[in-house]
C-alpha cells in the first residue's frame, strides 16, 4: 500500500501542476495522511479513512480562502462610471432602425433605449446600462 499512496501523491501533484486550478491539492495532502497511516502498518480501511478525513479537513479549511484569491473577479470598465449619469441625445434614438447616439462627458456613444421608445435629438437621458459599445438609456 505504501507504493499506492506514493503514486497517488505524485498523480495528484502532477494534476495540480497541469491544471493550476487548485482542484487536487487537498487529495495530495490526504494521500500523505494515507501514506503515514500505511507506514504505521494500520489496516487498509483506516488508511482510506485517514485519506478521506485529511482531504476533507484540508478542503474545508482552505477552500474559502483559496476561492477568495482565485475566484473570477469582475473588472469594472472606466465606462461604468457613466451608469446613472445624464447624457444628451445628438442623433435621434430608434431601436427599430438601429440608430441613435448620445454625448456624455465630451464623448459620443451609440445608444439604444431600454423600452424601445423613440427619443428625439437634444433630449436629456439617463444611462441605465452598457452593452458592448452601446449605452442603454431612458428618458430622464
Amino acid at each position: 500500500m505504501l507504493w499506492l499512496w506514493i503514486a497517488l501523491i505524485v498523480a495528484f501533484v502532477v494534476i495540480e501542476a497541469v491544471t493550476v486550478q487548485l482542484v487536487t491539492i487537498w487529495f495530495a495532502v490526504g494521500s500523505i495522511g494515507g501514506l503515514i497511516a500505511s507506514a504505521l502498518n494500520l489496516d487498509i480501511w483506516i488508511q482510506v479513512l485517514v485519506f478521506v478525513a485529511v482531504s476533507a479537513i484540508t478542503l474545508l479549511a482552505t477552500r474559502p480562502f483559496v476561492k477568495r484569491f482565485t475566484g473570477s473577479r469582475k473588472e469594472p470598465m472606466n465606462a461604468d462610471r457613466y451608469i446613472g449619469k445624464n447624457a444628451i441625445v445628438v442623433e435621434p434614438i430608434d431601436n427599430i432602425h438601429s440608430k441613435g447616439a448620445v454625448k456624455i462627458a465630451g464623448l459620443e456613444w451609440t445608444a439604444r433605449t431600454t423600452d424601445g421608445t423613440v427619443i428625439e435629438k437634444d433630449e436629456i437621458v439617463t444611462v441605465e446600462a452598457i452593452e458592448g459599445a452601446k449605452l442603454i438609456v431612458k428618458v430622464k
